[in-house]
This record gives C-alpha cells, structure tokens and sequence, in this order.
C-alpha cells in the first residue's frame, strides 16, 4: 500500500475505505444493468418496480441522516461504516434465494438500509483523515476508486451475460464474493475519532438533544439550527441542484430514443464511469489548489452543457462525447460536494453534517427522478433536459452570487 501514498495524504485508512467502496461497487455495479430485466422475470410490474425503487432510496435517505448524527454521538465510525457493508453484501444473495415479492422488497431495502447506516460515517472517516487543504485529494481518491469498480462490475456482468444469457440469479449468487472481501478489509480499519474527554464543556454535543439518551430519527434535522450560515447556503444551492439531477436511467433512456442496442448503451455507461474514475483523483488534486469552489461551479456548468444538449443530437460520436464531459462533471462535484460540506462543519459534527446533506438528497433525487419522469411524458425528453439544464445553471449563478458575497474561502 505504501507504494500509493503520497506526502501521507493518502493515508492507510484512505487506502482501505477506498478499496472497500471499490470491491462493495463492484458487487452492486454488476446487477444494477440487469436488476430490472431480472424483476420483471420474476413477475414484477413496472410500477411495483417504481415503488421497490422508491422505498429502498427512501430508506437509504432517512438512515443516512440517523446514522451519521449517531456516529458524530457515539465518536464512532468503524461500526457503522462494518455493519452497512455487511447489510449489502448479504443482500445480493438474498434477492435470488426466493422471489417472493414481500420478501424481495425485504432484501432490496436491505441493501439500501446498509448504505444509510455506513455512508456518512465513512465520509466522515476520509474527511478525519486529512485536513481542510487536501480534502479535495483524499474525497477524489476515494471517488477514483468506488467509480473504477462501477466500471468494472457491468464489465464483468456483460461477460457473463455473453456466456450464460438470462442466467441473472446466478449473477447475484456472484456478486456476494467482491462484498466478502469488501467486508473483510473493514476489519482492518480502526476508529481515530476524538472522544467526549477533548470537547469543552460548553460544547453544543453536551447539549441533551446531542445525547446518546435521546436520539430521534430525524433528530439530525436540528443541525440546521446550529449549522454556520456558509453550510446552509452551500447545502440549499446544492439541494436546488439535486432537484435537476434525475436519475442517469434517463441519459440511457435517451440513448434508447436513438435505437441504440442495449450493448452498446451499457458501453456508454461503462465508458462514462471509466472517465469518471479516470478523473476523479487529479480534479481533487487540481481542486486543493485553485478552490473546491471553483472545480463545483465548473462540474455544474459541464452539467449544464450536456443536459442541455443531450435532447438535441442523435449522432453516436456526439452522444460519446457528453458522456465524456459527464463523466468530468461528476469528477468535479460528487467528492467534492462531500469535502466542501465537511470543511464548513466542526469536527465534532462531520458525520451529522454530511448525512444531514445525504438524506436531503436522496430524497430531492426522488423528487427530481418523479418530475423527469412527469416532464418527458408529457412535453417530451427535449424539453425535459432542457429544463433540467437551464435549472442547472441558475443554480450555478446562485452559487457564483453565495460565494462572492459569502467570501467563502474552502
């Protein structure tokens, strides 16, 4: 592992939390292609599909919120971060063992149930690792890695598919193997969060709400009251963001639209994850020297570009090149977005800070996924990438407007 680090900016526990996203992608990358053909095997509607759909998101939502005000509670990471990956990785085999629907919406809830309880505690742990000046580096680092194994996971199921066609239960028999070795490395991990000796005593996490005695579900929501004014005008424009930002299925979608064959858009999905992890570590580099800021508002903008445009070409090369810049644009905003927030939060409340951020999310991007849904039915796709385009980019002069005005510094 030494052979990766560099300047101890990529410290071990970067290392293994980043090869343990990779393997756990893996695993869940090679049935995301097929998770819908294979419901549908099995005898599920497209709108029981939906509804499986939305209540694992939401449920994966919520628990990030809890789960990362938990950590922030318990000065705990490594539990939450063992316990989720675990959660996933039984999932996958469970979802082929019956098809049962109410036990299928058991397994796939699960699964999302796993990713709630560890997300935000990770995030919170790669974010201990370093300081605010190479938070760019180690988010990218870690992205790099999870998004090489959302390559390689549909990789792997377009190889299967090619030799065992229809053979989609097998494959989630499969894909429990890379989750064993991502829980495996979760044991080499070891917590380095300050415990309660080191906050004063007038700290805000004495506070009886902060307690482990009395902890709501949604008792995470009460950040936003103590929360400086720099993370609530970050997290409303990036909130504003996510309400553009529709599920990627509409991208193949639009791809279907131009009688692509189902290869060749898994191709595109492939390709744009390798740029995606191509990039992700040196824009986190480039971001640690000219702003997270600045790289966020210039991933929006790429955002903007390709949504804008997406409705607007039917040729195979251009299609190829906006999903190049999308897979840019992602490099730019998903590990940032986690280092800006967790820059603007006290240590003490990392976790608290970025799960409040991710159940929001999840739950705009339910939202946004219904509206994109709403939109191209009825006045088209055209019309609905370029609503979702234009949005984008008021966001991002929203954005440009916070950050002049607010002098923010990260």
């Amino acid at each position: 592992m030494g052979a990766f680090v560099k300047s101890k900016i990529i410290t071990q526990t970067v290392l293994l939390v980043s090869f343990v996203s990779l393997f756990t992608d893996i695993a869940s990358e090679m049935l995301y292609p097929i998770m819908p053909v294979y419901l549908k095997s099995i005898g599920f509607s497209v709108l029981l599909i939906g509804i499986l759909e939305g209540v694992a998101e939401a449920t994966a939502g919520l628990s990030k919120g809890y789960f990362g005000h938990l950590s922030d509670i318990k000065y705990k990471r490594v539990p939450f971060v063992r316990a989720g990956y675990i959660l996933s990785a039984l999932s996958k085999p469970m979802m082929a063992m019956f098809i049962f629907p109410v036990w299928i919406f058991f397994a796939r809830t699960l699964d999302r149930f796993g990713k709630g309880i560890r997300t935000s505690a990770r995030d919170a742990m790669l974010s201990d690792e370093t300081t605010p000046e190479h938070k760019g580096e180690v988010f990218g680092f870690h992205r790099s890695l999870d998004t090489i194994g959302a390559a390689v996971g549909p990789i792997l199921a377009l190889i299967f598919l090619w030799f065992y066609p229809g053979r989609y239960q097998w494959m989630f028999f499969i894909a429990f193997f890379p989750g064993l070795i991502a829980i495996g490395l979760t044991f080499l991990l070891k917590d380095r969060v300050p415990g309660p000796q080191v906050q004063p005593a007038n700290s805000p996490a004495h506070l009886p709400a902060h307690s482990p005695g009395n902890i709501g579900f949604f008792s995470y929501l009460k950040y936003w009251s103590r929360a400086s004014s720099g993370f609530r005008f970050l997290v409303a424009g990036l909130l504003g963001f996510t309400l553009f930002n529709s599920s990627d299925a509409f991208l193949l979608l639009a791809l279907k639209e131009q009688n692509l064959s189902d290869s060749m858009m898994i191709g595109v999905y492939i390709f744009y994850n390798l740029i995606y992890a191509l990039f992700s570590y040196p824009v986190g580099i480039l971001a640690d020297r000219i702003g997270l800021k600045t790289m966020m508002i210039i991933g929006l903008f790429l955002f903007a570009i390709v949504y804008t445009s997406m409705g607007f070409t039917s040729s195979v090369p251009i299609f190829a090149l906006l999903f190049f810049l999308y897979g840019i644009y992602a490099a730019c905003t998903e590990g940032i977005s986690k280092a800006l927030i967790s820059n603007m939060a006290q240590k003490k409340d990392t976790a608290t800070a970025i799960g409040f951020y991710n159940s929001l999310a999840s739950i705009f991007t339910l939202l946004a996924s219904s509206l994109a849904g709403v939109l191209w039915y009825s006045i088209g796709s055209k019309a609905m990438f370029m609503i979702s385009g234009i949005g984008v980019f008021l966001v991002v002069c929203y954005l440009l407007v916070v950050f002049r005005l607010k002098k923010m510094s990260v």
